[in-house]
C-alpha cells in the first residue's frame, strides 16, 4: 500500500544537507582513489579544465594533480557531454553507460540552440559523415569538423555543423585537454575509437537511479531530472518504489533515498570546505537549498551560467573564493556573504593555506578577506 505524502517525515534543510555531504566527501576527506571517487558521484563537471582536480582535492587524503592526469593519459577517465549536454569527466566505464541514456537531453539542447540552423539536414546522415572524417583524419577541434562538413554542406554555417556532430555522435575531449592549466580549443574523437568499446546498448536506467541517490539523495523526481537533463521520469520512481525508502522536504515535495544510505543528524559539525568553479554539488538539485540559500544564487551563477568557487560554513555556501598569482607570491581572495567569527577566519585560513599550496608554485602565501553582504 502506498503511504500518503502528508504521513511522511519531514526531512530540513540542515538534514538533506548533511546527508549530501556525508554522500559528497565532504564531512570529512576519504582514502580511495580518484577513479573510486569519480564513480561514486557519478563524474565531474568539466567545463573548465582545473574545476575537477578542485572537486578531487576538496573530497580526498592527500590527492595530487598527477592522480587524475594519470586516468586521463591512461583512458581510465574520459571528458565528455553528459548530463544537461555539459562537459563532465567520468570513468571511462561510465561514458560508455551513460552517453546514450542522456541522447534524448543532447538532442534537446542541440535543437533549442541551432535547430533552425539544421533545417533540411537529416541527422543521421550529418553524423555519419562527421564521424567518418573524424576516424578517417584524426581528433580535431569542433570549428575545423564543422568547416570540413560545408564542403557537403555549403549553405550551412561550420558552428551548426560541429556542435551536430558534437551532440549527435558521442566525442571524448583527447589529451593534452583535461591536464591541469592546459587551455586551449578541446580536440575531440569518438569515444569507441579511443577506448576501443561499443557504447552500451542497454543503459540500466534503475542501477544509476540508485547509483544518484547514494550519491545525492535523498531526492525528489525533479531533483534526478535536474541533475540528468532528462524529463519524464516519474514511471522510473515509481517501479523502484519498493526498494525505496520516502521522505517530504519542508516544501512539501516527495523525495527517495535508499534504506542504508547515510543521513547524520543536523546538529553534526562541520567543518569549512572550498569548492572550485561548477563544482557538481551546487548543480545536481532542482532544489538547492540544501546546500545554497536562494538568495545567493544570483551571486553564484551568473547569467552565462558561469558558477563561481565557493567556501562553504556550516555545510552550505558562505562566500566566494579566488586565487591571484603575484609574482613570486599566491593570494587567495576570500568574499564572505556575512561576518565571519574568529574561529571560521582561523579555520578557512588553515584550509585555504592547504588549497593555496596544492594550486599555486609559490614562495610566499597569504589569504584576504573581504566581508560583503550586497545582493
Amino acid at each position: 500500500m502506498t503511504k500518503k505524502n502528508s504521513s511522511l517525515s519531514v526531512l530540513s534543510h540542515r538534514e538533506l544537507n548533511r546527508a549530501l555531504l556525508a554522500r559528497q566527501m565532504l564531512l570529512q576527506r576519504e582514502n580511495i582513489t580518484a577513479l573510486e571517487a569519480i564513480e561514486r558521484i557519478i563524474g565531474l563537471q568539466a567545463q573548465a579544465t582545473n574545476p575537477p582536480y578542485y572537486a578531487l582535492w576538496a573530497r580526498l587524503e592527500n590527492f595530487q594533480k598527477e592522480h587524475l592526469a594519470e586516468l586521463i593519459l591512461s583512458k581510465q577517465a574520459v571528458r565528455i557531454a553528459l548530463m544537461r549536454s555539459t562537459i563532465h569527466l567520468v570513468s571511462a566505464q561510465d561514458a560508455l553507460m551513460l552517453r546514450p541514456w542522456v541522447q534524448p537531453a543532447l538532442d534537446r539542447s542541440l535543437n533549442g540552440a541551432y535547430g533552425k540552423l539544421l533545417i533540411g539536414i537529416e541527422p543521421k546522415v550529418l553524423a555519419a559523415a562527421g564521424r567518418a572524417i573524424l576516424e578517417q583524419e584524426g581528433p580535431m577541434t569542433l570549428s575545423d569538423l564543422g568547416k570540413r562538413l560545408t564542403a557537403q554542406w555549403p549553405s550551412y554555417h561550420h558552428d551548426a555543423l560541429g556542435a551536430a556532430i558534437r551532440n549527435g555522435v558521442p566525442l571524448v575531449q583527447v589529451p593534452p585537454r583535461g591536464l591541469w592549466g592546459i587551455t586551449g580549443q578541446a580536440v575531440l574523437t569518438p569515444i569507441e575509437t579511443w577506448l576501443n568499446q561499443p557504447v552500451s546498448s542497454s543503459p540500466d536506467a534503475e542501477a544509476l537511479l540508485m547509483r544518484y541517490l547514494q550519491a545525492y539523495g535523498p531526492a525528489s523526481v525533479k531533483d534526478f531530472q535536474a541533475w540528468s537533463g532528462m524529463t519524464k521520469l516519474r514511471d522510473l520512481f515509481e517501479q523502484m518504489r519498493p526498494k525505496l525508502e520516502w521522505y517530504k522536504n519542508q516544501q512539501g515535495d516527495e523525495l527517495f533515498d535508499l534504506p542504508d544510505a547515510p543521513r547524520p543528524a543536523s546538529d553534526l559539525e562541520v567543518l569549512p570546505r572550498f569548492l572550485g568553479e561548477f563544482d557538481h554539488v551546487l548543480l545536481s538539485h532542482a532544489d538547492r537549498t540544501r546546500i545554497m540559500d536562494e538568495s545567493y544564487r544570483r551571486r553564484v551563477i551568473t547569467k552565462n551560467g558561469i558558477v563561481k568557487a565557493t567556501i562553504l560554513i556550516d555545510g552550505f555556501v558562505a562566500g566566494l573564493w579566488t586565487i591571484e598569482e603575484r609574482g613570486h607570491t599566491a593570494v587567495m581572495h576570500i568574499e564572505s556573504f556575512t561576518p565571519l567569527s574568529l574561529e571560521q577566519r582561523l579555520l578557512l585560513e588553515k584550509e585555504g593555506e592547504r588549497l593555496l599550496r596544492f594550486a599555486a608554485e609559490a614562495v610566499e602565501y597569504d589569504i584576504a578577506f573581504v566581508t560583503s553582504t550586497n545582493a
